[in-house]
């Protein structure tokens, strides 16, 4: 798949250095940013439903009994 972004000179100077710094190719860079924003909100929102989840019922386990509740 291809896909095209169209940058002003500005962003496409700001690209390309933080390429160059991190030894890619634009595109690569690119890619990297892209799914590691990607990563980061799908992180936040796992994180976010597991805070809605943990304030519907607050008990917590020490590491004692959640290993003998998994049988280790």
């Amino acid at each position: 798949m291809v896909i095209s972004i169209r940058m002003n000179d500005e962003e496409r100077r700001l690209a390309d250095a933080y390429a160059k710094i991190n030894g890619v190719s634009l595109s690569e860079a690119i890619k990297k940013a892209y799914f590691e924003k990607i990563e980061d909100e799908y992180d936040l929102a796992l994180a976010d439903a597991a805070l809605k989840e943990y304030k519907k019922d607050k008990k917590t386990y020490t590491l004692a009994e959640f290993k003998k509740e998994l049988g280790l």
